[in-house]
């Protein structure tokens, strides 16, 4: 029987890396572009992420939280170049860009997929790490399997080798692109060339996943188990197509669950939440709930992720070794040692993606570099005090010496 949907969306996501000393640029280009507006969050409309996030999490991912009227209307009256330069002293900054006409890929019947494009968002951080979040959903389709093969062939729109025009019957057919290239295009327009993203050895050419689905309550109930379906679950969370053959068991998802009717995959790739609509807040709370206080949860790890990398890179360049411990410990002490929530279902999700992406490995990596400088440090701090200790000493001799001769020809 076919897999039924009630409701679904995709964020595609696509890390970049903004060039050392390019940061304040970078945000001035943002501010110029007409299709650009600052997110400004505030505590009454975004209550829920507010409460959720503890507070030194919350000031390094929303800054705006601290914005009054007053504050936020003296911002948008400085000079452009001004305001630039202030924005850049915030740990984070996140854009919205507003396309001027919807995204649709739009197909004659049976040979392709109906999608649009609801929403981009640009998340920026001071330390040069970004990522271009596209929230897309599927609204003329309820087969489950319409989702399993729109999130694997779209994840690689990005593909300079890849023609979606051509490329398992999804095709752009829109006024605002006219094909795949101008597509990239957009994407090499907000995020530019991607030499550094390179460096730090980031896939460019494939998004990551972050989905959400809620099934129809007929194929997931009190009657009707979740291991019948399981299957369709695994292939979800690894986004792999319907039609894929491999031995489920030995595919790798990491997977928890504090709900009844939903179960959440983690991989390397992605991030999906499957549900069935068997439960009322499957498709009302839970999805809200998804897409904001656990995505950027998400969105924090991967900027870990990335940032630790850059940081482990940077350590490999002698003339950056003292800045770069400087970072390494502002990071420890702002971000790493810090508990992001409290809220119950957050801290296991935190710790699960902490896991996924071997972030405790990857911290140990870069801390054994800080360790061996800072210890090289101190070796050559004590060489150098041995030595002016020894270059006083022998002055001092010799000074002794010059006295005794003066007073012996006395």
């Amino acid at each position: 029987m076919e897999l039924k949907t009630n409701y679904q969306y995709t964020y595609f996501i696509y890390p970049f890396v903004i060039k050392d000393g390019k940061y304040q640029k970078y945000i001035l280009k943002m501010l110029k572009d007409k299709n650009c507006n600052l997110k400004v969050f505030q505590k009454e409309k975004d209550i829920k992420l507010y409460k959720y996030f503890l507070p030194k999490a919350r000031e390094f991912l929303f800054s705006s939280f601290s914005y009054g009227v007053a504050k936020l209307r003296k911002l948008e009256e400085l000079p452009i170049e001004t305001r630039a330069a202030l924005l850049a002293k915030n740990p984070c900054n996140i854009f919205e860009y507003t396309l001027k006409k919807d995204i649709q890929g739009k197909l004659e019947k049976g040979n392709g997929i109906f999608f649009n494009i609801q929403k981009i968002e640009i998340i920026c951080f001071s330390t040069g790490i970004g990522f271009l979040a596209m929230k897309t959903n599927l609204e003329e389709y309820s087969e489950f399997s319409n989702i399993l093969n729109f999130n694997y062939k779209f994840r690689n729109i990005n593909n300079k080798l890849v023609n979606l025009d051509n490329y398992d019957n999804i095709r752009i057919q829109t006024d605002s692109f006219a094909d795949t290239k101008t597509f990239q295009e957009l994407i090499r327009e907000i995020t530019g060339h991607q030499n550094e993203a390179a460096r730090l050895n980031i896939d460019t050419e494939r998004f990551l996943t972050y989905s959400y689905v809620c099934i129809d309550q007929e194929a997931w109930n009190q009657e009707n188990h979740f291991d019948s379906i399981k299957n369709q679950f695994i292939k979800y969370a690894n986004i792999l197509p319907t039609d894929n053959s491999r031995d489920y068991e030995y595919e790798k998802v990491e997977t928890f669950s504090r709900w009844k009717y939903a179960k959440l995959g983690l991989t390397k790739l992605g991030m999906t939440l499957f549900s069935s609509s068997n439960d009322i807040n499957n498709y009302t709370s839970l999805p809200e709930e998804y897409e904001n206080q656990y995505f950027y949860t998400y969105i924090l790890n991967l900027y870990k992720k990335m940032y630790l990398r850059k940081i482990e890179l940077e350590f490999k360049d002698i003339n950056k070794v003292k800045k770069t411990r400087k970072k390494f410990i502002e990071f420890t002490k702002n971000l790493w040692i810090q508990e992001i929530t409290e809220e119950e279902t957050g801290t296991l999700l935190n710790d699960k993606l902490q896991e996924i992406f071997e972030l405790d490995k990857l911290y140990m990596q870069v801390k054994s570099k800080y360790d061996l400088f800072y210890k090289e440090a101190n070796i050559e701090k004590e060489r150098k005090s041995t030595m002016v200790i020894a270059i006083v000493l022998g002055i001092s001799f010799i000074c002794n010496i010059i006295n005794m001769i003066i007073l012996l020809k006395k």
